[in-house]
């Protein structure tokens, strides 16, 4: 989680058809690190950090 920041654009490898998302917040508590990310085609997403690897997007993506 330490290369990621809120308001990054990112994608989830394993889950292309999300398309792109924003991260909204990163949270490191006693439950883990969670990720929330609204991604363009999947919503809101609730995602663990320590089980998923983001990929972060360019501003030129579009």
């Amino acid at each position: 989680m330490e290369h990621l920041e809120v308001g990054a654009l990112v994608r989830l490898p394993e889950r292309p058809d999300w398309g792109v998302g924003q991260i909204q917040s990163l949270v490191a508590d006693k439950l883990g690190d969670r990720i929330t990310v609204n991604f363009e085609n999947a919503g809101k997403q609730v995602l663990n950090g320590a089980r998923v690897d983001l990929e972060v997007v360019s501003p030129e993506w579009r």
